[in-house]
Protein backbone atom coordinates (compact mmCIF):
# COMPACT_ATOMS: atom_id res chain seq x y z
CA UNK A 1 0.00 0.00 0.00
CA UNK A 2 2.66 2.45 0.91
CA UNK A 3 4.79 1.75 -2.60
CA UNK A 4 1.27 2.57 -4.18
CA UNK A 5 0.95 6.04 -2.68
CA UNK A 6 4.61 6.65 -2.93
CA UNK A 7 3.83 5.93 -7.24
CA UNK A 8 0.77 8.10 -6.75
CA UNK A 9 1.75 10.97 -4.95
CA UNK A 10 3.95 12.55 -7.48
CA UNK A 11 1.03 11.95 -10.31
CA UNK A 12 -1.27 13.59 -7.79
CA UNK A 13 1.26 16.76 -7.52
CA UNK A 14 1.67 16.86 -10.80
CA UNK A 15 -1.81 17.09 -11.77
CA UNK A 16 -2.41 19.68 -9.29
CA UNK A 17 0.83 21.68 -10.36
CA UNK A 18 -0.32 21.47 -14.21
CA UNK A 19 -4.06 22.78 -13.26
CA UNK A 20 -2.65 25.85 -11.69
CA UNK A 21 -0.52 28.98 -13.52
CA UNK A 22 1.43 31.76 -12.30
CA UNK A 23 -0.17 36.01 -13.56
CA UNK A 24 1.18 39.05 -12.63
CA UNK A 25 -1.29 41.10 -10.00
CA UNK A 26 -0.76 44.71 -11.30
CA UNK A 27 -1.66 46.03 -14.55
CA UNK A 28 -1.62 49.63 -16.15
CA UNK A 29 -3.50 50.95 -19.09
CA UNK A 30 -3.73 53.48 -21.63
CA UNK A 31 -6.34 53.87 -24.32
CA UNK A 32 -8.61 55.91 -26.07
CA UNK A 33 -12.90 56.29 -27.18
CA UNK A 34 -15.83 58.37 -27.97
CA UNK A 35 -18.14 60.08 -25.62
CA UNK A 36 -22.02 60.39 -25.94
CA UNK A 37 -23.90 62.01 -23.66
CA UNK A 38 -27.45 61.63 -22.66
CA UNK A 39 -28.62 64.44 -20.68
CA UNK A 40 -31.60 67.30 -20.67
CA UNK A 41 -31.08 68.19 -24.50
CA UNK A 42 -32.53 66.55 -27.25
CA UNK A 43 -29.29 65.71 -28.99
CA UNK A 44 -26.87 63.27 -27.98
CA UNK A 45 -23.59 64.42 -29.46
CA UNK A 46 -20.31 62.59 -29.38
CA UNK A 47 -16.91 63.32 -28.14
CA UNK A 48 -13.29 61.97 -28.10
CA UNK A 49 -11.77 61.20 -24.16
CA UNK A 50 -8.77 59.32 -23.19
CA UNK A 51 -8.28 57.27 -20.20
CA UNK A 52 -5.14 55.65 -17.97
CA UNK A 53 -6.12 52.74 -15.05
CA UNK A 54 -4.22 51.01 -12.39
CA UNK A 55 -5.46 47.54 -11.64
CA UNK A 56 -5.20 45.23 -9.08
CA UNK A 57 -5.75 41.48 -9.38
CA UNK A 58 -6.66 39.29 -6.77
CA UNK A 59 -7.31 36.41 -9.11
CA UNK A 60 -6.69 36.60 -12.88
CA UNK A 61 -10.69 37.33 -13.11
CA UNK A 62 -11.22 39.33 -10.16
CA UNK A 63 -9.82 42.51 -10.03
CA UNK A 64 -10.28 45.97 -7.55
CA UNK A 65 -8.78 49.73 -9.58
CA UNK A 66 -9.01 53.00 -10.74
CA UNK A 67 -9.26 54.60 -13.29
CA UNK A 68 -8.93 58.43 -14.79
CA UNK A 69 -10.47 60.18 -17.89
CA UNK A 70 -10.32 62.96 -19.63
CA UNK A 71 -11.90 64.79 -22.62
CA UNK A 72 -14.96 66.25 -24.15
CA UNK A 73 -18.58 65.71 -23.64
CA UNK A 74 -20.76 67.66 -25.99
CA UNK A 75 -24.58 67.86 -26.43
CA UNK A 76 -27.28 69.66 -27.88
CA UNK A 77 -27.81 72.53 -30.77
CA UNK A 78 -28.60 75.74 -30.54
CA UNK A 79 -30.40 75.74 -33.75
CA UNK A 80 -31.77 72.45 -33.76
CA UNK A 81 -32.45 72.05 -29.70
CA UNK A 82 -36.46 73.23 -28.88
CA UNK A 83 -34.60 75.45 -25.79
CA UNK A 84 -32.05 76.47 -28.53
CA UNK A 85 -29.23 75.47 -25.96
CA UNK A 86 -25.54 73.35 -26.64
CA UNK A 87 -22.84 72.40 -24.31
CA UNK A 88 -19.45 71.44 -24.65
CA UNK A 89 -17.77 70.23 -21.24
CA UNK A 90 -14.01 69.50 -20.84
CA UNK A 91 -14.39 66.79 -18.27
CA UNK A 92 -11.93 65.04 -16.29
CA UNK A 93 -13.17 62.35 -14.25
CA UNK A 94 -11.67 59.28 -11.58
CA UNK A 95 -13.49 56.35 -10.22
CA UNK A 96 -12.73 53.43 -8.45
CA UNK A 97 -13.72 49.99 -9.59
CA UNK A 98 -14.02 46.33 -9.17
CA UNK A 99 -14.39 43.86 -12.08
CA UNK A 100 -15.73 40.29 -12.40
CA UNK A 101 -14.30 38.04 -15.77
CA UNK A 102 -16.71 34.92 -16.73
CA UNK A 103 -13.06 33.06 -16.45
CA UNK A 104 -13.96 32.83 -13.40
CA UNK A 105 -17.46 31.14 -13.47
CA UNK A 106 -16.54 28.85 -15.97
CA UNK A 107 -14.63 25.84 -17.10
CA UNK A 108 -12.97 27.22 -20.36
CA UNK A 109 -10.21 24.34 -20.55
CA UNK A 110 -12.31 22.09 -23.16
CA UNK A 111 -13.62 24.66 -25.32
CA UNK A 112 -12.07 26.63 -27.72
CA UNK A 113 -15.04 29.22 -27.96
CA UNK A 114 -14.66 29.69 -24.21
CA UNK A 115 -11.18 30.23 -23.74
CA UNK A 116 -11.33 33.06 -26.43
CA UNK A 117 -14.14 34.53 -23.92
CA UNK A 118 -12.98 33.77 -20.94
CA UNK A 119 -11.59 37.85 -20.56
CA UNK A 120 -15.45 38.96 -21.03
CA UNK A 121 -15.93 40.90 -17.53
CA UNK A 122 -18.81 43.26 -16.19
CA UNK A 123 -18.04 45.98 -13.35
CA UNK A 124 -19.49 48.47 -11.20
CA UNK A 125 -17.42 51.48 -9.12
CA UNK A 126 -17.75 55.09 -7.73
CA UNK A 127 -16.05 58.23 -8.79
CA UNK A 128 -16.35 61.57 -9.32
CA UNK A 129 -16.52 63.98 -12.86
CA UNK A 130 -15.15 67.81 -12.55
CA UNK A 131 -17.30 69.42 -15.15
CA UNK A 132 -15.85 72.31 -16.94
CA UNK A 133 -17.81 73.97 -19.87
CA UNK A 134 -15.38 74.86 -22.96
CA UNK A 135 -19.03 76.12 -24.68
CA UNK A 136 -22.14 76.59 -22.98
CA UNK A 137 -25.71 78.87 -24.93
CA UNK A 138 -26.51 81.73 -22.15
CA UNK A 139 -28.80 84.05 -24.63
CA UNK A 140 -31.47 82.78 -27.49
CA UNK A 141 -29.49 83.66 -30.79
CA UNK A 142 -32.01 86.29 -31.55
CA UNK A 143 -30.88 87.76 -28.00
CA UNK A 144 -34.53 87.81 -26.69
CA UNK A 145 -34.30 85.96 -23.51
CA UNK A 146 -31.99 84.05 -20.83
CA UNK A 147 -31.46 79.94 -21.27
CA UNK A 148 -30.86 79.59 -17.43
CA UNK A 149 -27.42 78.07 -17.33
CA UNK A 150 -25.97 76.73 -14.58
CA UNK A 151 -22.28 76.53 -13.67
CA UNK A 152 -19.29 77.01 -15.68
CA UNK A 153 -17.57 74.17 -12.93
CA UNK A 154 -18.68 71.86 -11.00
CA UNK A 155 -18.28 68.44 -9.40
CA UNK A 156 -20.97 65.35 -9.74
CA UNK A 157 -20.53 62.03 -8.36
CA UNK A 158 -20.32 59.27 -10.88
CA UNK A 159 -21.69 55.47 -10.92
CA UNK A 160 -19.51 53.71 -13.68
CA UNK A 161 -20.87 50.33 -15.29
CA UNK A 162 -18.89 48.62 -16.97
CA UNK A 163 -19.30 46.08 -20.08
CA UNK A 164 -15.75 44.49 -21.45
CA UNK A 165 -13.26 41.68 -22.29
CA UNK A 166 -9.36 41.57 -22.20
CA UNK A 167 -7.34 39.79 -24.94
CA UNK A 168 -4.33 38.76 -23.15
CA UNK A 169 -1.06 37.96 -24.36
CA UNK A 170 2.33 36.07 -23.72
CA UNK A 171 5.35 37.36 -23.03
CA UNK A 172 9.00 35.61 -23.63
CA UNK A 173 8.74 33.57 -20.40
CA UNK A 174 5.01 32.31 -20.97
CA UNK A 175 2.98 34.62 -18.43
CA UNK A 176 0.67 37.06 -19.78
CA UNK A 177 2.27 40.64 -19.87
CA UNK A 178 0.57 42.60 -22.36
CA UNK A 179 -3.23 43.08 -23.12
CA UNK A 180 -6.07 44.56 -25.25
CA UNK A 181 -9.33 45.99 -23.84
CA UNK A 182 -12.23 46.72 -25.19
CA UNK A 183 -14.62 48.58 -22.86
CA UNK A 184 -18.38 49.88 -22.77
CA UNK A 185 -19.03 52.22 -19.67
CA UNK A 186 -22.00 54.49 -18.94
CA UNK A 187 -21.86 56.37 -16.41
CA UNK A 188 -24.69 57.60 -14.04
CA UNK A 189 -24.12 61.24 -12.86
CA UNK A 190 -25.55 62.54 -9.55
CA UNK A 191 -25.96 65.83 -10.19
CA UNK A 192 -27.22 68.50 -12.79
CA UNK A 193 -23.65 69.72 -13.86
CA UNK A 194 -23.43 67.72 -16.42
CA UNK A 195 -24.65 69.81 -19.43
CA UNK A 196 -24.05 73.21 -17.82
CA UNK A 197 -27.83 74.13 -16.87
CA UNK A 198 -27.55 72.53 -13.49
CA UNK A 199 -29.46 75.52 -12.38
CA UNK A 200 -32.47 75.32 -14.82
CA UNK A 201 -35.82 75.91 -14.22
CA UNK A 202 -38.06 72.58 -13.78
CA UNK A 203 -39.27 72.84 -17.63
CA UNK A 204 -36.23 71.98 -19.21
CA UNK A 205 -35.36 69.21 -16.93
CA UNK A 206 -35.59 65.52 -18.21
CA UNK A 207 -36.98 64.15 -14.90
CA UNK A 208 -33.82 61.37 -15.07
CA UNK A 209 -30.11 61.95 -14.22
CA UNK A 210 -27.63 63.04 -16.29
CA UNK A 211 -25.36 60.13 -18.28
CA UNK A 212 -22.76 59.57 -20.45
CA UNK A 213 -21.78 56.79 -22.32
CA UNK A 214 -17.87 55.70 -23.14
CA UNK A 215 -16.22 53.22 -25.85
CA UNK A 216 -13.15 52.66 -25.54
CA UNK A 217 -10.35 50.47 -26.75
CA UNK A 218 -6.83 50.68 -24.88
CA UNK A 219 -3.63 48.50 -24.06
CA UNK A 220 -2.57 46.70 -20.55
CA UNK A 221 0.83 45.97 -18.81
CA UNK A 222 0.81 43.35 -16.98
CA UNK A 223 3.89 43.59 -14.10
CA UNK A 224 4.23 43.40 -10.18
CA UNK A 225 4.78 40.15 -7.94
CA UNK A 226 3.43 37.21 -8.86
CA UNK A 227 -0.19 35.37 -7.85
CA UNK A 228 -1.02 31.76 -7.85
CA UNK A 229 -4.68 30.86 -10.09
CA UNK A 230 -6.20 27.40 -9.50
CA UNK A 231 -7.03 27.46 -13.10
CA UNK A 232 -4.50 26.99 -15.62
CA UNK A 233 -4.23 29.87 -17.85
CA UNK A 234 -2.84 28.98 -20.45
Amino acid sequence: MKTILALLLPVILYVNAAAQSNFYKLSLGTGAGITQSFADLNKHDFGLSGYGTLDYYLTPFISLGMEGQFGEINGGDVYKDPNMRQFINTYKAINLNGKLALGALIDYNHSDFANAIKGLYIGAGVGAIMNKMKFVVREKPDGSGYIFPGKDKSTDLLVPLNLGINFNFTDRSGYYRYGLNVNYQSNITLGEGLDGYDDSPIRFRSGHPDIYNYFSIGLKYYFGPMGLSIKSLY
